[in-house]
């Protein structure tokens, strides 16, 4: 009894000492996530293996971001509306118009969620790409609004850099075609005060951490390396033609 015991003190001891050593092997097995409760939102799938940008942003933080992350919004708010039939039943981009509208009980998460839910249904489909530089009237229109693309890049940067904790630095469109820079906190988007996103970059940790650490700097420069300019210049026409739903 009493080897028996020492024998098991050490390999609870071994198990523990290996789980330590190891929490990023442990952490990337997990158990998938519970299914998604029903609703009117769901997960659209990655446009492109999560391979696709690499070696700027590793195929593990893109199934994690999508798999994990935005199947989470889209979980939270289908529970959120699931006794609210009407809200739950407009387009995304009008439910985030209509916050002030939604229940005080539940506003904060719908806020959150939905918001989440947005950004990044719109960040997997401008990434996917080579890089380079615009072409067609959405450069004329980043030349006209920023000077240049090189002068959009720096701004950016600044920007993005200037996001205190989680959020997103977006350029947004109007329906004449005006393009403006701008950040916003958490999952917040310029879709809560009826502008329109052309597109824009995740500043939250979990976008880039596994493989840039706390090098932000490092993540914005690289993100560039896989922007998708035809997606840009499709949604580009689509705001103009204000036909743009997210």
């Amino acid at each position: 009894m009493l080897m028996t015991s020492r024998r098991a003190v050490v390999f609870a001891g071994a198990a523990s000492g290996v789980a330590a050593i190891a929490p990023r092997r442990v952490w990337a097995q997990a158990a998938a996530p519970a299914p998604a409760p029903a609703g009117p939102f769901t997960l659209p799938p990655l446009p492109y293996a999560p391979t696709a940008n690499e070696p700027s942003i590793d195929a593990q933080t893109m199934s994690l971001h999508h798999d994990r992350h935005h199947a989470a919004y889209v979980a939270n708010l289908n529970a959120a509306l699931k006794d609210h039939g009407q809200l739950a039943a407009l387009p995304l981009a009008e439910l985030l118009t209509k916050l002030p509208e939604v229940p005080d009980t539940i506003r904060t998460t719908v806020r959150n969620n939905a918001g989440g839910h947005a950004n990044h249904s719109m960040f997997w489909t401008v990434m996917g790409g080579k890089g380079g530089d615009p072409w067609g009237p959405v450069a004329a229109a980043i030349t006209r609004d920023f000077g240049s693309i090189a002068q959009l890049k720096e701004a950016f940067q600044k920007v993005g850099l200037g996001v205190f904790g989680s959020g997103w630095v977006f350029v947004s469109v109007d329906k004449g075609g005006k393009l403006a820079l701008t950040p916003r906190p958490n999952q917040d988007t310029p879709l809560m005060e009826g502008s329109s996103v052309l597109f824009g970059n995740d500043v939250w940790e979990h976008a880039y951490y596994l493989k840039y650490q706390n090098r932000r700097a490092d993540y914005l420069t690289a993100w560039w390396n896989v922007i998708n300019w035809d997606a840009v210049s499709d949604r580009y026409a689509k705001a103009q033609a204000g036909s743009l739903p997210l």
